[in-house]
């Protein structure tokens, strides 16, 4: 009865043995198996981030010939304005510059309207 007792102890610790291993090669894989998806998360981000940055690439030089053109147009009406508005300075200085004396020389002295009398 001792020996069979013996016998099996010996064979609960062999199994108990025999479960740690499994157990402890479960925890290895599980351990491996993030990494690799860790890894395999990062490539994915690294080619999404390029083909992102590519593609705003593209967007900038599309957009850039745009921009230039809207900057050329923008200074082409900025001078017709402003050769409109030297135009009509030259024009009309003379006058406004007479009416400015008439009015600076034309002096009509009055009491102040508070004064009292």
């Amino acid at each position: 009865m001792a020996a069979q007792q013996s016998q099996g102890i010996q064979t609960l610790l062999e199994a108990e043995k025999e479960a740690a291993k499994v157990v402890q090669q479960a925890r290895q894989y599980r351990v491996q198996r993030l990494k690799d998806a860790r890894t395999e998360a990062t490539k994915e981000i690294e080619e999404y981030r390029r083909v992102k940055e590519q593609e705003f690439t593209a967007f900038q030089s599309s957009h850039a010939g745009s921009t230039q053109d809207a900057q050329s147009i923008i200074d082409k009406e900025t001078g017709e304005k402003l050769r409109t508005i030297t135009d009509a300075y030259d024009t009309h200085k003379d006058d406004v510059l007479g009416k400015l004396l008439d009015r600076v020389v034309l002096v009509q002295p009055e009491l102040h309207r508070n004064l009292k009398k």
